[in-house]
């Protein structure tokens, strides 16, 4: 199979936040989603696919300079130059779908001002919607892609029978429901902002934002957490996420302990934590062993290589926190990676909205992760999904705890369940 990109556009849409998302490096009010279309050609049928994703700059370049809307805006001038050139960035010939998509990542890897993060954010729904057009041009999901062996010549190297094999060993068949979750910012009220989501939602599965300043203030409000939330249904499922605000391993521990000491049930309720500190993982490197017998440890935004994935074992992360908006391409080569070598998986979110969100469930739904996956533009950017309701209120309205969709005949990565202008 191979796919050759005919033209590529993207636009973008102001998207505000029904809430600001308190993350430790600031407050996110607002997001501009980058909407791309690709068509192929595929033997002699051609095909369009869609893919999005947020240009979430706090997240993905998240230093004090330059400001916010010189970041945003760069990160939307990445997204037209890669439109303007999708098929050179793509490597210039036709080839596998994944293949495609790792070229693409290669490509913006090259040093530049704007961080690999933010590049990778910039490129990920260009490799959706490559996928998604293939798929559409087959009439086939693109999870169906690696029922036949190819060589990837990106990838191979890292597997001991080849990239191929090695995702089709990871992949499942699909859900149709996944467990969903719902975010608690460091000082969201629990009673007036929490609760009422709780109650419409039926999540019973919380992911705490922490600052990491203080130790003893951070456990004491986990247990605040868990204690609220017991009454309000089933036993309540925490994870932890400080967005890399702790100084290192030992501050993660001293945490666990301080948490185990005040409130047990809480710390027994405790999942994983995900990405405690730094994200540059070779400059600021830490031995996870210890944490990581105490709970797993799950890298995020440290991951943006393939390079990295020996470093990940030498550290003793416990597994890897999937993101889409690194690119569907490299997702499925890291997920296939931690399962060939024994590491865990979670599936996280970026608010992803609309077409972002099909996708990631997509990938939840073929890829058992032990969180199932985290989707919150419900609870943050709920306008962005209004195009997709009534017809798929069970993914973008989660009930009883879990998101949903019905339909399995899915082609691609999902654009045609909806059609939108």
């Amino acid at each position: 199979m191979k796919a050759s990109i005919l033209n590529a556009s993207v636009e973008f849409i102001e998207q505000p936040f029904l809430q600001p998302l308190q993350l430790s490096s600031g407050l996110i009010t607002q997001a501009t989603e980058a909407r791309v279309t690709v068509t192929v050609r595929v033997g002699d049928r051609e095909g369009t696919g869609r893919g999005s994703i947020y240009l979430s700059d706090l997240w993905a370049w998240p230093s004090a300079a330059p400001p916010r809307e010189l970041k945003d805006a760069a990160m939307r001038a990445l997204c037209e130059h890669i439109a303007s050139d999708l098929v050179g960035f793509c490597g210039g010939e036709a080839a596998h779908p994944l293949e495609l998509g790792l070229r693409l990542h290669h490509r913006i890897s090259q040093p530049d001002e704007v961080p690999l993060l933010a590049r990778a954010v910039c490129a990920s729904p260009f490799d959706a919607a490559i996928h998604d057009a293939t798929g559409q041009a087959l009439e086939q999901s693109a999870f169906r892609f690696y029922d036949v062996d190819a060589p990837i010549p990106s990838a191979d190297q890292w597997f001991s029978q080849g990239a191929i094999p090695a995702i089709r060993e990871t992949l499942r068949p699909p859900v149709n429901a996944l467990n969903a979750w719902l975010i608690v910012g460091a000082k969201d009220d629990l009673e007036t902002k929490i609760r009422p989501l709780a109650a419409t939602s039926g999540i019973h599965r919380f992911k705490l934002k922490t600052l990491a300043k203080d130790n003893a203030a951070d456990a004491a409000r986990t247990a605040e957490v868990f204690q609220a939330a017991r009454t309000w249904g089933p036993p309540p499922v925490l994870s932890i996420d400080s967005n890399e605000g702790n100084p290192d391993a030992a501050s993660v521990l001293d945490y666990l302990e301080r948490l185990e000491a005040l409130d047990p049930q809480a710390y027994a309720a405790l999942s994983y934590l995900e990405q405690p500190t730094a994200r540059d993982i070779l400059a600021s490197p830490q031995d996870w062993a210890a944490v990581s017998q105490r709970r797993p440890v799950m890298l995020d935004e440290g991951l943006t290589s393939l390079d990295l994935l020996p470093t990940v074992k030498e550290q003793h992360w416990t597994g890897l926190a999937l993101k889409t908006c690194k690119g569907h391409s490299f997702t499925l080569i890291a997920a296939a990676w931690a399962r060939e070598n024994g590491l865990k998986l979670s599936l996280q979110d970026l608010t992803n909205p609309g077409y972002s969100a099909i996708h990631s469930f997509l990938v939840g739904a073929h890829i058992a992760t032990r969180n199932g996956v985290e989707l919150n533009s419900f609870q943050y950017t709920p306008a962005a999904n209004e195009p997709w309701l009534p017809a798929l209120s069970g993914l973008f309205q989660p009930r009883n705890g879990v998101h949903r969709i019905e339909q399995t005949d899915i082609t691609g990565l999902g654009s045609h369940l909806v059609s939108i202008s």
